[in-house]
């Protein structure tokens, strides 16, 4: 399934929220990413049509098993690329930065391939 980088971003985030706080709403993701809440509300449709979210009768968003796997994969790549980064010398700021811009397009070949270097030669 493609879907665009800000999708990406947006299952990223709540995933991050939900390991925060039990109930993630769309406003808490808005606050979040600094977003309006009208740009959100398109967003979580979109996803929620590509069966990635779901939305409970108390509006709290849930990602569904295939939004689940989709997140933690973009969140591992944001979290493998940062320490990378940070560990080259990058500043964190910086290094979170990059990685959040690079994790979207970076492929599954060349990523693998970071975390074996990075095992290899991690202490």
């Amino acid at each position: 399934m493609a879907i665009q980088e800000s999708g990406e971003m947006y299952l990223e985030t709540i995933y991050v929220l939900s390991q925060k706080k039990a109930d993630v709403r769309a406003v808490d993701v808005a606050d979040y990413m600094n977003f309006s809440k009208p740009s959100v509300s398109r967003a979580m449709g979109l996803l929620r049509d590509e069966g990635l979210l779901k939305k409970d009768t108390g509006n709290i968003l849930k990602l569904t098993e295939a939004g689940e796997i989709l997140a933690k994969r973009i969140y591992e790549r944001h979290t493998v690329l940062t320490t990378l980064f940070i560990n080259l010398g990058v500043d964190e700021k910086t290094a979170a930065e990059d990685a959040c811009r690079i994790e979207h397009y970076i492929s599954d070949k060349t990523f693998e391939a970071v975390k074996r270097h990075m095992l290899e030669h991690t202490a």
